[in-house]
């Protein structure tokens, strides 16, 4: 396998805002919480840490406000020793989420973009970045941008779900959805890792799988941010020469070592902790 990959991220940086309690609201109805966080979130931000931390150097191309949340959405990144000078600042505000969970881990979550919404990559140059990772929280031009250039492996995490610019959809070699994802992504010749949450994952390419990862059984704190590590240990792993059965099985087992803690990029594991895990 290769020792220190190169990845670049093309995606969002949020500030999550977190309150606890012990069961998510209905339509209509208030709960009271009782912990309030606030943490460095947004899935591209989450998908560079996490693959940091499992042995990748990292870019981060993304945009902030220039207020007082921008460094709590930087600040993991930066300790992490995340390359943020493709970071820019945008004449509107750091990116929020609103996050609720429950006490089972469940969450519920509303985003305010901000600066990510004015995310323009320009004539930006990706030099030999192994692979490229984008998601769907900027703007659909910036991530067909990203595809145009990438000359490694081009990975879209097609996420939310939302509509994926044509230009994205045919350069990308590899794709990570959930099943609400899969159900509104269009045909495709990528190959796919799709997550079942507690079921583990599956590969598909023309909608034949080719190989499953079972998730191990662990008790949920919080499942926040789970999905932005599978991402990033699926690419690591597959940028590192794993296969991509092996590198699907180690995502899954990345993913469920951070619904054990609570937030997103703290409970991200490190490639040490997942190896002792999988030794064990």
């Amino acid at each position: 396998m290769r020792d220190r990959p190169t990845i670049t991220v093309v995606g969002s940086l949020n500030v999550d805002l977190t309150l606890r309690c012990d069961r998510l609201p209905r339509p209509g109805e208030t709960v009271t919480g009782w912990d309030f966080t606030q943490r460095p979130g947004g899935k591209g931000a989450n998908q560079a840490l996490a693959a940091a931390r499992l042995g990748a150097d990292v870019r981060m191309v993304g945009r902030t406000g220039a207020d007082a949340y921008a460094e709590v959405a930087l600040r993991n990144l930066r300790a992490e020793g995340v390359d943020l000078s493709l970071v820019t600042q945008a004449g509107q505000p750091t990116g929020i989420a609103m996050i609720l969970v429950d006490g089972a881990g469940e969450n519920e979550i509303a985003v305010h973009p901000g600066a990510n919404a004015l995310l323009d990559l320009g004539d930006i140059d990706f030099g030999d970045a192994d692979a490229v990772i984008c998601q769907l929280e900027i703007p659909g031009a910036a991530v067909a941008q990203a595809a145009r250039a990438t000359r490694g492996l081009f990975c879209l995490n097609a996420a939310p779900a939302l509509p994926v610019p044509p230009e994205a959809l045919a350069r990308a070699e590899v794709i990570i959805v959930n099943e609400t994802e899969y159900a509104a992504l269009p045909p495709t010749n990528a190959l796919i890792a799709l997550t079942l949450g507690a079921a583990g994952a599956v590969l598909l390419k023309d909608g034949e799988p080719l190989a499953r990862a079972a998730a191990p059984t662990v008790t949920a704190v919080d499942t926040v941010g789970a999905g932005d590590t599978f991402v990033a240990a699926f690419v690591v792993g597959l940028v590192e020469g794993r296969k991509p059965s092996d590198a699907l099985q180690r995502a899954c087992l990345a993913a469920a070592l951070t619904v054990t803690q609570q937030g997103a990029q703290t409970a991200m594991p490190t490639a040490a902790q997942v190896d002792d895990w999988t030794a064990a």
